[in-house]
């Protein structure tokens, strides 16, 4: 059965394979052979299909020119094709190697770069002082801008720790005065007080002593002095603190302040109702100023010893390990190490601005009054340098600290 399928398999493309003019000349000589045996309408008929037939065998003929025609256009293109897929694979073979050429190439120039910054490096002296001062501000602005992409965040906190800070303040102020108040009531000199102090009891605010009753005397007219008093019981007289208004420095926290007036021969007390607190996150601020071998703060001087000084314009006040560098620019105005002879506290007086300054005494002869653009870097500029000093085994105060009033 299986002998018998191959060969019929055989058969057909044997058939399949005959030219078809063959097929169609053999059709064509069949019917001229039938057409000689047949007669009359029979003989019409043959004929017309040999018409049909040679028809059919041109039109074969014009199709068949047609593929070959065709076949010829397929395989032009086919090589065309070819030729332009065997270039395209040359250009991007030279291509690679052409940026296989540059990669190494640039990896050369870098290396030779690299060798000559390294021999560069060995061969040149140490970077100087003033470029070393140079390489620091451009840094500095580095990381200005990096927090300017930042800004808004940034913004964010300062304006919620500032609302923070205002509530504190507002319920310190309003606890201040229920202890004015029971304080008062317990004495029982509501109708005598004449005078009272008003501010929050905290750095960064200042204390003003006002008139309380229309029977208070002028404060102009009134001796006062400003005191501290420890737990040890032994108020420190507070040198040059003879004003109205007083701002609290970094070695009045922890301690209560007190006030004495004198007027006609009589001497009225007031007191803080509880030791001056710190300030909001100033202890942390310092810690990360320790960490600096130089913290620069801008200021401007408001006097200079003892002169009032009419220019706003701006210095910079560079904090040490070893020293404390007052300048503008390149060119040094003061520069001391730590010494006995070297003075710094708040500015005791002064108006609203002295929770602002600072007095410093670099040497015998030589005073500032500066002030700063916060309280914060005020305090924090008092802090540090008594910190800095102290390591060097200085203690930083102001003028005659320590003396006491029974």
């Amino acid at each position: 059965m299986r002998l018998v399928t191959h060969a019929n398999q055989a058969r057909l493309r044997e058939a399949a394979s005959l030219e078809k003019h063959v097929l169609l000349k053999k059709l064509r000589d069949a019917l001229e052979s039938l057409k000689g045996r047949v007669s009359g309408g029979n003989r019409a008929e043959v004929q017309e299909v040999v018409r049909m037939v040679e028809t059919l065998a041109v039109k074969l003929a014009q199709r068949e020119g047609e593929l070959i025609q065709e076949k010829a256009e397929v395989k032009r293109l086919a090589n065309f094709l070819k030729q332009a897929s065997e270039d395209a694979r040359k250009l991007v073979n030279e291509e690679r190697a052409f940026a296989r050429a540059q990669i190494d190439s640039a990896k050369a120039a870098v290396q030779r770069v690299e060798k000559s910054l390294q021999e560069h490096e060995r061969s040149s002296r140490a970077p100087s002082k003033e470029e070393l001062e140079e390489l620091m501000k451009e840094v500095q602005e580095a990381r200005l801008i990096k927090m300017l992409h930042r800004q808004s965040k940034v913004m964010d906190m300062e304006n919620e720790l500032q609302a923070l800070r205002s509530q504190l303040a507002e319920k310190t102020k309003r606890s201040i005065e229920i202890k004015k108040q029971i304080a008062i009531i317990r004495k029982g000199e509501k109708d005598v007080l004449l005078f009272e102090l008003n501010g929050a009891e905290a750095l960064g605010s200042f204390l003003e002593i006002q008139p309380s009753s229309d029977d208070a005397p002028e404060l102009s007219k009134c001796s006062i002095q400003w005191y501290r008093v420890p737990d040890s019981g032994k108020k420190e007289l507070i040198s040059g603190a003879t004003k109205s208004i007083y701002a609290p420095e970094p070695f009045d926290v922890g301690r209560k302040l007190q006030a004495s007036l004198v007027f006609n021969g009589r001497q009225i007390t007031l007191t803080t109702t509880g030791p001056i607190d710190s300030a909001p996150g100033l202890g942390s601020y310092v810690e990360l100023l320790l960490r600096k071998h130089d913290t620069q703060f801008n200021i401007v001087i408001t006097q200079m010893n003892g002169i009032e000084q009419p220019s706003e314009s701006i210095h910079v006040l560079h904090i040490g390990k070893m020293r404390m560098k007052l300048s503008k620019g390149n060119t040094a105005i003061a520069k001391e190490f730590y010494s006995s002879s070297m003075q710094l506290c708040g500015v005791r007086g002064g108006g609203n601005a002295a929770a602002h300054a600072l007095f410093w005494q670099a040497s015998k002869g030589d005073s500032f009054i500066l002030a700063f653009e916060s309280e914060r870097e005020r305090n924090a500029a008092i802090i540090l340098a008594r910190r800095f000093a102290f390591d060097c085994n200085i203690t930083l105060v102001g003028p005659n600290e320590g003396l006491t009033d029974v």
